[in-house]
């Protein structure tokens, strides 16, 4: 490294102080990132700090903005998490949020602006192809999360600072640029895969570049099944199943085993943590072991009860409802009128961190690399290199590896069902029907719409505290199949929302928007093709089986 560069401007990461979860704490387009050039005296120290900052807006390190993005939102759309403050009477998973809820992947400070001014700084001082080549997927990372929220988002126009007040991208061009994104660091790679940085420089694979490679290669995948009911062509006119046995048949490959897991490091994090685990605990009553302001959904531990799933015991912790016959675990509806907390939620299920405040953030993991394989070859006929069946067994395997539980041959030929839902708290809030009819044991006979549903089942348990993936996988395939919110709690309709099955498809854009960037608002509502709601589908969303 060239050590005349060492005076460029980096960007350090920031930890907003703990406070209310639900306090208006964004500044648009502000960067608080900057650092004095006298306080840089190495560039490598300038590198490692661009990169960790750009690495914290992936899921975000700060804690309020990964609380709204990962456990108000994704966690409970996906179906992992449950809004457990009742104090709270506007939610997403109530479909009545305020735009303070909504608005926070598109306006957060700590996400888009963050990104960008730390790419910019890294990419001003390194040359380093490894480097680049990690900006570049990070900033994939990122932006997909945030597309995949909203639909249509600034993506070609926006500048180094990370300002959003500018024209809107197609969301088929912005994944379009996405995939060549990826291309341009995976050529990067190719020709450099024997590279390294330090392992201080990189919290996610300490500094590895094969590993990167795979995992831009996974992404690749993950983003071919996403767009896959599309009739998307990539700016060389490759079709979604070009690109993904593009990615799989790559010389290095996607993920194979858990030591290819993309996940950061502890040592990432501020004071207060892993922030899904710091937000998770807000608010905790007084003697309570199960957390805070988000509990465990009811739906995932239904399906886990059903299949008597080992991994129960490192994914929630156990219930407290009083009485001989009082259910181990049992996690509470979403969208519901919320019961007071210090009485009545925390006796439901909390969400478990094996390591607590330094349990690592992950990002990928190859068990969920192994499910996008046996979908893609199962389902749609991609060439995958193997068959559903054995792709599927394999992912099972891996997550039961990676979280370090046993018994999976007898998991694996399962017949039994989800559990049906009875709340303990009465039953108002419970939910008889079945959920599945699918159970764990692979059936070679079965339809294509049953191999979907079983895998993605699998794939959706595998990815537990993913819930924006979780979420983006249930509106592009149906499953799986959730508990709907109370009709008696969102009966108004609000944001559009009529079928409370469906739930929500996206959200809203940023009511600034309306104001600060008229024109250009307008257009990402005409590019999306239906009103700025929760309800309205985005260009991926198209399965025609989704009705």
């Amino acid at each position: 490294m060239k050590h005349e560069m060492i005076k460029a401007t980096v960007a350090l990461a920031a930890l907003c102080t703990l406070g209310a979860c639900t306090s208006n704490y964004l500044e648009i387009n502000s960067n608080p990132y900057e650092v004095n050039k006298g306080q840089m005296e190495a560039k490598d120290y300038a590198i490692a700090s661009g990169l960790s900052a750009m690495f914290g807006a992936v899921v975000s390190t700060d804690v309020n903005t990964a609380q709204f993005t990962d456990c108000l939102l994704g966690g409970t759309q996906g179906g992992y998490y449950a809004d457990a403050n009742g104090g709270w009477t506007n939610t997403i998973s109530k479909y009545n949020p305020t735009d303070d809820w909504t608005r926070v992947f598109m306006y957060s400070d700590k996400i888009i602006p963050q990104l960008y001014s730390n790419m910019s700084n890294v990419e001003g001082i390194s040359d380093n192809p490894l480097v680049l080549a990690i900006c570049k997927i990070v900033k994939v990372c990122v932006l997909n999360r945030v597309t995949d929220a909203y639909g249509p988002i600034p993506y070609s126009e926006i500048g180094s600072t990370g300002k959003i007040q500018v024209a809107y991208d197609d969301q088929a061009k912005v994944y379009s640029q996405m995939f060549d994104e990826l291309d341009e660091a995976i050529a990067m790679l190719d020709e450099n895969i024997g590279a390294s940085i330090t392992t201080t420089t990189d919290l996610v694979f300490d500094g590895t570049a094969l590993k990167w490679c795979r995992f831009a290669n996974s992404l690749k995948l993950r983003l071919a099944m996403r767009v896959v009911y599309t009739d998307f062509a990539s700016s060389q006119g490759l079709t979604p199943r070009q690109l993904g046995e593009q990615a799989v048949s790559h010389q290095v490959g996607v993920m194979q085993s858990n030591d290819d897991n993309a996940q950061l490091s502890s040592m990432a994090f501020g004071k207060d943590g892993n922030p899904l685990y710091t937000a998770c605990m807000y608010n905790t009553p007084s003697g309570s072991v199960t957390g805070g302001d988000s509990h465990a959904a009811a739906d995932i531990i239904c399906y886990m009860n059903g299949y008597g799933d080992p991994r129960r015991e490192k994914y929630f912790s156990r219930a407290q409802f009083p009485g001989e016959f009082a259910p181990e675990y049992v996690g509470m509806r979403r969208g519901i009128a919320i019961p007071s907390l210090d009485n009545v939620g925390l006796l439901y299920s909390g969400v478990n961190f094996v390591n607590g405040m330094a349990t690592p953030v992950q990002w990928m993991n190859a068990a969920e690399v192994a499910f996008l394989k046996a979908e893609a070859a199962g389902v749609f006929g991609w060439n995958m290199g193997g068959d559903a069946k054995t792709f599927y067994e394999q992912g099972v395997r891996l997550s039961f590896e990676q979280w370090g539980v046993g018994g999976v041959d007898e998991y694996l030929a399962g017949t039994s069902l989800p559990e049906t839902y009875k709340d303990p708290n009465g039953d108002a809030n419970s939910y008889p029907a079945q959920l599945s009819q699918i159970a764990v044991a692979w059936n070679d006979g079965a339809a294509k719409e049953e191999m979907q549903e079983r895998i993605i089942i699998q794939k959706w348990i595998a990815n537990f505290n993913l819930g924006n993936e979780a979420w983006a996988d249930f509106r592009r395939t149906g499953y799986p199949h959730l508990i709907p919110a109370m009709e008696s709690v969102v009966g108004n309709n609000s944001q559009g929302i009529r079928n409370l099955t469906l739930g929500a498809r996206r959200m809203p854009y940023p009511a600034d928007e309306v104001t600060n960037n008229p024109e250009n608002y307008a257009k990402a509502v005409e590019l999306l093709g239906g009103s700025d709601n929760m309800a309205t589908r985005m260009w991926w969303d198209c399965n025609p089986a989704i009705k």
